[in-house]
C-alpha cells in the first residue's frame, strides 16, 4: 500500500513539474474552479514526505527509523461582512513506522477538523481607522515569534484550539488578541492506534484550559517593534488520563527589528514563568512551586547584493529542574520549534526546555523560486541533573556533565511550479558530547544523522 501511495504521489509530481508553464502564467486554483465567487477563500493542500534517522537518540528505541507521511489540508472561509464562517479538515498519516519509532501525535491525526468557526465582524466599532472581530468555535493560532503560541508548519500535525477569540487592528496597526480556549488533545494517543492511523476526533474539555493576551505595537522606537503577552494554562486529570496538574502563567516581552537589505536586525524574547505543578502524576502527589524561564536573543545583518544573504548570531537559553527549591524546568506550552531548533517529525532532539545553546545560521535566497539556509548549534544542558531538551535523556545524579554536543542543520527549497508545486529538503546531524555518550538511559548509538524530502501541492 505505501509503494503504492508513494508511486501515485511521485508520478503526480512528474506530470505537474514537467508540464510547461509561461512566465506570466497563474497556477490554476479550487477558487476558479469554483467561479471565484466573493466573499469565499477555499484552498487545499497535499504533501508527501519521507524522512530517516540514523542513531536514535531517544531512549528505548530502534537505532534506525524511517517514515513515510502525507498531510492533506482543506480551508475554507466566507466572509459575508458582519458575519464571516470558517473551517479547515486535516488528515495528517503516517506510515512505514512500527512498536520501534518515535512515531506519535506529532505525525498523526487522521481527518481531524482542526478549524470550524463563526465570527462577527465590528468595523471601526472600537475606534476610527480600526477593525476588530469576535471568533467562536475551533481555531489555530499564531502570535508574535511563534515560540510559545503559534501553528505548526514542519510537523505534520498542527496545534489548535475551540474557544472564542477577540482580535482588534488599529489604525497604527497595532495589535490586540484576546482569547479563552480549550487545546485540542489529539487522539489516538497510544501507539496501536497512532500506527493504525485510526481516525478518532480529538479531545477538548476543561482539563485543560488555555487562556491570555497578546499585544503588538510597531515602529515603537525608529523601527524597533514591541511584543507582550501573558498567557495561563490550567490542567487537570480526567478518567484514565493522570497530568502533573500545571497551573502555569508566562508573562514576556519582545522586542525586534525585521531584516531588510543592508541593514542590521536584531531580536530580544524573554518570558518568566510562574504558577504551580505537581512533583508526579500519583493522585495526592505534593505541589511545587514553578520558577522557570526563557531567552531568545539575535543579531542579524542582511546584505544588499545578489542572493541576499543574511547572517545571524543567535543565543537561546530555556532553564531545567535543579535539585531542591522550586519547579525550574521552562514549559514552552505550544510553540512549535521547527525555526530555531532544527527539524522535528522523527527528529527534533533541541527545544526550549534545560539548554543553552548559542548559533549562527547563514540564509541565501537566489531566486524567487529558491532559498536555503544553514546552522550550526552547541547545546549545554541548563540543569545537568534533569532532562536534556526534547531528547529523553537524564542523568538525575548530575555526573555526565552539561555539554550535550553540536547541531548542524541545512535546508533548501525550490518551486518547480511557482505558488503550485514546492519542492523541499534537509537534513542534521547531532554530534553527542559528553552527557549524551555517558548519560545512563543514553542509547549508545553514536551521532543522530537525519535527513528528509518532500513535495507539497497547493492549489
Amino acid at each position: 500500500m505505501i509503494a503504492r501511495l508513494v508511486t501515485g504521489a511521485g508520478l503526480l509530481v512528474l506530470a505537474l513539474a514537467a508540464r510547461p508553464a509561461a512566465a506570466d502564467e497563474k497556477p490554476w486554483t479550487i477558487e476558479e474552479a469554483l467561479g471565484n465567487p466573493e466573499g469565499l477563500k477555499v484552498s487545499a493542500s497535499i504533501r508527501a514526505r519521507y524522512e530517516s534517522l540514523h542513531d536514535q537518540f531517544r531512549p528505548g528505541l530502534d537505532k534506525k527509523d524511517d517514515l513515510v507521511t502525507f498531510q492533506t489540508d482543506i480551508a475554507a472561509e466566507y466572509d459575508g461582512g458582519p458575519v464571516h464562517i470558517g473551517g479547515e479538515l486535516i488528515d495528517s498519516r503516517a506510515y512505514a513506522a512500527d512498536a520501534g519509532s518515535s512515531v506519535g501525535t506529532g505525525e498523526v491525526n487522521a481527518l481531524e477538523p482542526v478549524q470550524l468557526y463563526l465570527g462577527a465582524n465590528f468595523g471601526s466599532a472600537f475606534g476610527k481607522g480600526s477593525h476588530a472581530s469576535l471568533d467562536a468555535g475551533r481555531f489555530t493560532l499564531n502570535l508574535g515569534s511563534r515560540r510559545l503560541v503559534g501553528r505548526n508548519n514542519f510537523r505534520n500535525t498542527t496545534n489548535a484550539f475551540t474557544g472564542v477569540r477577540f482580535e482588534w487592528h488599529g489604525h497604527d496597526k497595532s495589535q490586540l488578541t484576546l482569547f479563552y480556549t480549550y487545546p485540542q488533545q489529539r487522539l489516538p494517543d497510544d501507539k496501536a492506534g497512532i500506527l493504525d492511523n485510526k481516525v478518532e476526533w480529538d479531545h477538548e474539555g476543561d482539563d485543560l484550559v488555555f487562556w491570555g493576551g497578546f499585544f503588538n505595537k510597531p515602529k515603537i522606537a525608529g523601527a524597533t517593534n514591541l511584543d507582550l503577552y501573558f498567557y495561563a494554562l490550567d490542567e487537570s486529570d480526567r478518567p484514565a488520563h493522570a497530568t502533573r496538574d500545571r497551573h502555569l502563567f508566562t508573562p514576556g516581552v519582545r522586542l525586534f527589528r525585521s531584516p531588510a537589505p543592508g541593514k542590521f536586525d536584531y531580536e530580544l524574547e524573554y518570558a518568566y514563568q510562574f504558577g504551580h505543578v505537581s512533583t508526579s502524576t500519583a493522585p495526592g502527589a505534593p505541589r511545587q512551586d514553578v520558577s522557570a524561564h526563557t531567552l531568545h536573543a539575535e543579531l542579524g545583518y542582511q546584505f544588499a547584493v545578489p542572493w541576499q544573504p543574511r547572517l545571524a548570531v543567535e543565543y537561546d537559553l530555556a532553564t531545567g529542574d535543579k535539585p531542591g527549591g522550586n519547579y525550574g524546568r521552562f514549559d514552552a506550552l505550544f510553540g512549535p520549534r521547527r525555526s530555531d531548533w532544527g527539524p522535528t517529525g522523527i527528529y527534533g532532539p533541541l527545544g526550549r526546555s534545560n539548554i543553552s545553546s548559542p548559533g549562527v545560521r547563514l540564509e541565501v535566497k537566489p531566486s524567487t523560486r529558491l532559498d536555503a539556509f544553514v546552522a550550526y548549534r552547541a547545546a549545554w544542558l541548563d540543569s545537568a541533573s534533569d532532562s536534556f531538551a526534547s531528547t529523553g535523556a537524564k542523568d538525575s545524579s548530575g555526573a555526565s556533565g552539561k555539554f550535550a554536543g553540536h547541531q548542524i542543520e541545512a535546508r533548501a527549497r525550490y518551486w518547480l511550479v511557482p505558488k503550485l508545486l514546492r519542492w523541499e529538503a534537509g537534513g542534521a546531524v547531532l554530534f553527542n558530547g559528553r552527557f549524551l555518550k555517558d548519560a545512563p538511559n543514553a542509547n549508545g548509538f553514536g551521532d543522530a544523522v537525519y535527513g528528509y524530502t518532500d513535495l507539497t501541492l497547493t492549489i
